[in-house]
């Protein structure tokens, strides 16, 4: 009875988040009011969650890492893919080594294996984090690919060196031919799992759709269960769970491209996962927030460890952890952009200007961690192989908890400040390439109803009713082509005709809608037609309205 009531305040603080967050400023985004009011959770509620790690991973995480990876535009990550690995490896790395060093220097009372299993607790970014705060802020779209690619990414490096570092502490010793063979085989095989769970599932699936027929949520179903099964199947063989959940996801958008799904299982699909991705979200910030209490609560004997007992020294370690990976952020982003455009202007690129100091600095500030920081803290073992407490663990926690808060407030800060008024070049390919595949697909459509219109005044010998209904249908596709193909004071004044035709459109839709549901409340209907046609009426208002933003 006491998990059924933690859920439910948990589900209760997510619904409640979104409420608050509408209502306060813009610049505070869901993640820290999420954990505000798990804080008050764990403050006045009474409830204590004891987080286990491997079970909090197995619930949360593979599901979010599998829809991140699902959705993040393939071709921008292959094309970006030497900026994301630099910063997946490299920075994890220089990380888990500068800030270790650094860390074991401001606290000489935190062993050297210690201070580097906290810099490895805190040096991944975290996807579902940098995802919760740039919902509020306008982030350059290339931007953004690069640091949902690298969140994506960087687990596995930061948790093998998490892993490694554990054992230096436990065992004293460290091997690092043996370091390099565990992280390829837990990347490698990692990434090869998820792609063949995923490609192995959906095409059998397929196969036995073939066979038997199929339903939609049978559909759903399974792609919930796909990063699940990676994940297990990939701990089972001491390889990244993490990684094989991400590669499981971005193997879905080749492996499910050409099995047929119809359009109401599509739809019905994303609305289930973006409910998912909408819950899981909230609840793992929510639990963030509700762990804080107890850590504060503990704070001045964990403090206490440091040779210190005011409270300020835990804020002044904190800050100077943040500044650590800021600084080396900040460096290791800015070479890389030096490089990057080196090799471009030996390649022959024109283009090779250098983008504002700005971007660099969004780029440093958009590193925020989350949930993945916070279970790689409570992975620390409560003792050491003789049975006595494992060294400074309470403060390793409490240090990567503070981490976690001051880097969303800096990413939610930040990141506003730094984007304000600034003016990036428009992507002309990206533009072009859409243009390209709009009337390739209008020529396409047109050629498929002029074969259909035939085919049926064969069938039926009745050609005229069939050429003018293709006729008026092949005339819209036809018109779409000129809007594109069009100058630029005709392509206004079809952007004009459409903006209008769409303005009214939605009037009509709504109307009608509207209409249904009264008929529906005065019994002229039944509700089961009123939502049939109502679902129908919000496919058509959706559509419209999302291509007027």
């Amino acid at each position: 009875m006491n998990v059924v009531t933690l859920c439910l305040f948990l589900l209760l603080a997510v619904v409640a988040s979104s409420i608050v967050s509408r209502l306060l400023p813009s610049a505070l985004p869901r993640p820290l009011v999420q954990i505000g009011l798990g804080a008050l959770i764990g403050l006045f509620a009474g409830i204590r969650v004891e987080l286990d790690p491997d079970l909090f991973f197995l619930l949360l995480v593979p599901p979010l890492l599998f829809l991140d990876g699902w959705r993040i535009p393939k071709d921008e990550l292959f094309r970006d893919s030497r900026a994301i690995l630099g910063l997946a490896l490299g920075l994890v790395f220089l990380t888990v080594l500068g800030v270790g060093l650094f860390i074991h220097w401001l606290i000489p009372a935190m062993p050297v294996a210690v201070a580097f299993a906290l810099a490895a607790i805190v040096s991944p970014t975290d996807p579902i984090a940098v995802g919760a705060v740039a919902q509020k802020v306008t982030v350059p779209k290339r931007m953004m690919h690069i640091l949902e690619g690298e969140s994506l990414l960087n687990d596995a490096s930061g948790l093998v060196c998490l892993r490694f570092a554990i054992a230096a502490a436990l065992s004293g010793t460290f091997s690092l031919g043996s370091a390099a063979t565990t992280f390829a085989w837990m990347a490698l095989a990692g990434v090869a799992i998820g792609v063949a769970t995923a490609w192995a599932v959906v095409r059998g699936k397929a196969l036995f759709a073939e066979r038997f027929g199929d339903d939609t949520g049978s559909n759903i179903l399974v792609s919930l269960l796909i990063p699940f099964g990676a994940y297990l199947l990939a701990e089972h063989v001491h390889a990244s769970g993490v990684l094989a959940a991400a590669a499981s996801g971005i193997a879905m958008t080749f492996a499910g491209s050409g099995v047929a799904l119809g359009a109401v299982a599509r739809i019905r699909r994303r609305a289930v996962w973006d409910m998912l991705q909408f819950t899981l979200n909230g609840v793992i910030f929510v639990l963030l927030g509700e762990q804080f209490p107890d850590l504060i609560h503990r704070a001045r004997a964990t403090i206490a460890v440091t040779g210190h007992g005011s409270m300020w020294w835990l804020l002044l370690y904190v800050g100077a952890i943040v500044a650590a990976l800021g600084a080396l952020r900040y460096a290791w982003v800015w070479v890389a952009l030096r490089f990057t455009l080196l090799r471009a202007r030996r390649a022959g690129a024109t283009n090779t200007a250098s983008p504002p100091q700005r971007i660099i600095a969004a780029m440093s500030a958009a590193g925020a961690r989350g949930a993945i920081t916070l279970a790689g803290a409570l992975t620390l073992p409560m003792t050491m192989n003789d049975g006595s407490p494992f060294p400074a663990r309470d403060l390793a926690i409490l240090l990567a908890s503070g981490v976690i808060l001051a880097s969303l407030v800096i990413a939610s800060v930040g990141l506003p400040l730094l984007l304000r008024g600034l003016h990036l070049p428009v992507d002309e390919g990206i533009a072009e390439e859409r243009d390209r595949a709009r009337i390739k697909g209008a020529k396409a459509a047109i050629a498929e109803i002029e074969r259909v219109q035939h085919r049926m005044a064969e069938e039926h010998g009745d050609a005229d009713r069939s050429t003018e209904i293709a006729a008026r249908i092949m005339d819209q596709y036809r018109e779409r082509i000129d809007s594109i193909t069009a100058d630029d004071d005709d392509r206004t004044w079809h952007a004009q005709r459409y903006g209008l035709e769409r303005t009214l459109r939605l009037a009509g839709i709504r109307a009608e809608r509207a209409t249904l549901f009264d008929l529906a409340r005065q019994g002229e209907i039944s509700n089961t037609l009123a939502d049939q046609l109502g679902r129908e009426l919000d496919l058509a208002d959706a559509r419209l309205t999302r291509h007027s933003v």
